[in-house]
């Protein structure tokens, strides 16, 4: 008899403990009542200095609102399968909000519905997509700024000759637009300018200098180029400099970095459209953050552009938005 209610005492004594220790180890789970709002970013990619520049202001934006964020991307712009990992990552972890700048504008959309599901907000930088669930897109309008460097293009070239257009895709929204802001404005405007070839390098400077080279070997009075974002624009100008047509051919760019800036300050690239990159981070975060309070947003956050060449690159309304 004595040892069958020992047996009870232990077993009642080792009940208790394992759901002393289950309440503990809910505790320890739960979030803590003042943790921060988590805001995950992702980014179309790192192999531009344009995307240090965009987490530099996002960080900015997180230490103002006292917010947590984490800032990835793919290794290359061309990578949209991963691209589409880290999203499906990001919602798992059931965030406050996300910011997302997406590589393929249609790609993405069944997992921003999903976020949407979840009452995720979803807050577009740099690159929207073809989609009304994201409350608000942070970005330059680049179909304004490609027409600016059209008109650049066609005045540095006397408004009439070849050029050749180097994208670095025809998926992502910005991709898309740079190349029909361009390509609209410089038909409505200069007929007498023929565009004889469009090539994507996938943002990438080799493949966009070989894809240059080959069009300049293909159309050898060829006068300018637009490269639509920084690594096509060194690709080109590359492109141009191994051919050794400095001076001959006229280079118009897009955003800056280090090689960009040499180039447009020594003179061998005329000049090139600065965006916000900063702001842009800054604004994506600062909008989920109003988003996460319910707020009202505008669908577009027009974060600006200038055109910068070396007469102006030192001024103080563009110096700033230069990046290295």
């Amino acid at each position: 008899m004595r040892s069958t209610k020992r047996f009870s005492l232990v077993t009642v004594l080792l009940a208790m403990a394992l759901v002393i220790s289950a309440c503990g180890a809910q505790q320890a789970a739960a979030p803590a009542a003042d943790a921060k709002p988590y805001i995950p970013i992702i980014s179309k990619g790192f192999q531009h200095q344009f995307w240090q520049a965009v987490r530099s202001g996002a960080e900015k934006a997180a230490t103002d609102f006292n917010v947590e964020i984490t800032f990835e991307g793919p290794e290359s712009e061309s990578q949209v399968d991963k691209q589409i990992e880290m999203l499906q990552t990001a919602i798992d972890k059931k965030p406050a909000a996300i910011c997302f700048a997406a590589l393929d504008s249609k790609a993405a959309i069944p997992l921003l519905e999903k976020a949407k599901a979840a009452n995720i907000p979803v807050i577009g930088f740099d690159s929207g997509v073809d989609s009304d669930i994201p409350v608000t897109t942070a970005a330059t309008d680049n179909l304004a700024a490609a027409a600016l460097a059209a008109d650049k293009l066609a005045e540095a070239i006397g408004g009439s000759g070849e050029v050749g257009v180097v994208v670095h895709d025809q998926t992502s929204r910005t991709g898309i637009d740079r190349r029909d802001g361009f390509v609209n404005q410089i038909k409505a405007k200069y007929p007498n300018i023929t565009i004889v070839d469009i090539q994507y390098g996938g943002g990438d400077q080799l493949k966009s200098t070989d894809l240059t080279k080959a069009m300049i070997q293909a159309h050898p009075n060829i006068k300018g180029f637009f490269g639509a974002n920084e690594g096509s624009a060194i690709g080109v100008l590359n492109a141009v400099k191994e051919l050794g047509m400095e001076g001959k051919i006229t280079v118009i760019g897009y955003d800056s970095g280090k090689a960009q800036i040499d180039a447009v300050g020594s003179g061998v690239m005329a000049g090139a459209i600065t965006q916000d990159p900063i702001g842009i981070g800054y604004k994506c975060v600062e909008a989920a953050v109003k988003a996460i309070k319910g707020e009202q947003l505008p669908k577009m956050i027009d974060t600006g552009f200038h055109y910068y060449t070396k007469e102006n690159i030192e001024d103080a309304t563009i110096k700033p938005l230069l990046y290295n």
